[in-house]
């Protein structure tokens, strides 16, 4: 049985050559778009961090603004509002 010939390794060399560079090539830049996809992945945690902050913020101010007491203080500095006197009270049955 006679080995590979020299002109198929003259065409294989240069093919497993170009292979090698290729899969070099891939590696790299999967490496890459990785780095840039956890740069990414890190910018939006911290807006999503962020948004959470501004969320309980939010809520804690919702729940300022709906109380008892600040409603009627708003009612009566900015609408002049007050509670009538119990003689101007009228009920209306229906």
């Amino acid at each position: 049985m006679r080995g590979p010939s020299a002109r198929f390794l003259a065409v294989l060399l240069p093919v497993l050559w170009l292979a090698t560079l290729g899969s070099a090539a891939g590696a790299i830049y999967s490496k890459h778009r990785a780095r840039e996809l956890f740069v990414q992945l890190e910018k939006l945690n911290r807006e999503r961090d962020r948004l959470e902050i501004e969320w309980g913020q939010l809520q804690l101010e919702q729940s300022a603004w709906s109380t008892h007491a600040f409603v009627e203080n708003v009612a009566a500095q900015k609408l002049r509002m007050a509670i009538p006197q119990p003689a101007e009270i009228e009920v209306v049955a229906p």
